[in-house]
């Protein structure tokens, strides 16, 4: 290990936050852009939640440990981390379900405009509910438009309803400029929805003070709650009033309990959940956002640059970029927490890695991506990474024969 990793971590205030996930001796691990690592309380968390909460009290548990309130409880814990004042973030199901139900709103919000406006390059799951929506209204009603990212302020046109964005690229790791964008979307009467999937956890966000109309975000990246642990989403206080969503189940009802035969509202977030909320899965991301108590935001952003920083710069001084190309921007405000390279044996060279024991992931076609996540990665985890990576392309390793199949999650 270089001096220069090893002296960094030293000096890394943040260090010690390590300790509190679950990581396998000698793996390293840089996929938590798609998985957070376990962090160690999750598991008691969820050993009470199961064995005390439901195996000894049962049923009274949805009063006795308030898991009728959990999604709220959840949501005002992640209203901070987002930028958000309280009574406007709701956890609960998944990025997709929350989408559809933010699109309607938003669909209903500005009557008379039509279009989603959408970027093509942003996660697939986002253009499919937008065109699900479209399908289901009708296109004289709901209309998805794609466009390149440089094109967006330009395609903002009178008939726009909602600029849906995904703040940092999950491919490349660029990030939009939230504050520029949003306020170009107001200024042609559009609103504006921004997926948080691979920011909310590792950047700044300001949702409230950038006047952001709506948003939703991921648990099971950066917040580490666990594999398919519930989502979020936030809808700002000031379309409260008037904002209505299509999944009317019954604990977005006033008054669930009363099995009124109609349904009418419940004010504020609380109306956009639906059914009843996985409780476990809920336990954990409340469990694991408990970490974020112990660190700002700031500092965290601050320690993914570095990391960042110390990893770009070391496939430059390598030589390394004569057979890979670096997607990932250096200018610090347009980059996430992810350095994407791009090669034409993209596929071999993960899985090289992952053999190799540094996790990484391959997004399609030709993408590796290195996800760090300031809470438990290193400066000694990126030196690893590059004298493995540097190992493989010099040997040839990834082009093995062993590396052609692929299973059906890549």
């Amino acid at each position: 290990m270089s001096d220069s990793a090893l002296a960094r971590d030293k000096a890394d205030s943040l260090a010690d936050l390590k300790e509190l996930f679950q990581l396998p001796a000698g793996v390293v691990y840089l996929d938590g852009n798609s998985l957070g690592a376990l962090p160690r309380a999750v598991t008691a968390a969820v050993k009470d939640v199961v064995e005390h909460q439901w195996g000894d009290d049962l049923i009274t548990s949805w009063n006795a440990h308030d898991w009728i309130r959990l999604p709220n409880l959840v949501g005002e814990k992640l209203a901070p981390l987002i930028g958000a004042a309280p009574g406007q973030v709701l956890c609960s199901d998944s990025i997709s379900v929350n989408l559809f139900k933010l699109l309607a709103t938003a669909i209903e919000l500005n009557t008379g405009r039509r279009i989603i406006l959408a970027v093509d390059e942003d996660f697939p799951t986002d253009a499919y509910i937008a065109q699900g929506l479209s399908q289901m209204l009708g296109e004289d009603r709901c209309e998805l438009r794609r466009v390149a990212a440089q094109d967006v302020q330009a395609a903002l046109s009178d008939d726009v309803a909602v600029l849906m964005l995904t703040e940092v690229n999950y491919r490349s790791g660029e990030r939009h400029d939230m504050q520029a964008l949003t306020d170009a979307a107001h200024a042609a009467g559009a609103l504006v929805l921004w997926d948080l999937a691979h920011s909310a956890g590792v950047l700044p966000i300001e949702l409230d003070r950038r006047g952001v109309d709506l948003a939703v975000g991921c648990g099971y990246k950066y917040f580490n709650g666990g594999p398919g642990a519930p989502a979020f989403l936030y809808v700002n206080k000031r379309h409260h009033a008037r904002a209505r969503q299509p999944l009317s189940g019954w604990l977005g009802h006033q008054d669930p309990f009363a099995f009124a035969s109609d349904y009418e509202a419940a004010g504020g977030v609380q109306h956009y959940q639906a059914g009843t909320p996985g409780i476990i899965s809920m336990a954990a991301l409340n469990a694991a956002l408990d970490v974020f108590q112990r660190v700002s935001i700031e500092q965290l952003r601050e320690k993914s640059l570095a990391l960042t920083d110390f990893f770009i710069e070391g496939i430059e001084t390598r030589g390394l970029l004569a057979s890979l190309e670096c997607i990932t921007p250096r200018e610090h405000h347009r980059r996430g927490s992810q350095v994407s390279l791009r090669y034409e044996h993209a596929w071999g060279l993960s899985q090289a890695l992952i053999e190799a024991q540094v996790i990484v992931d391959f997004r399609a076609t030709d993408i590796v991506r290195f996800g760090f996540s300031p809470l438990y990665n290193s400066f000694s985890d990126a030196q690893k990474a590059l004298d493995v990576l540097e190992e493989i392309l010099v040997k040839g390793l990834h082009l093995d024969d062993r590396f052609a199949t692929r299973p059906t999650v890549t």
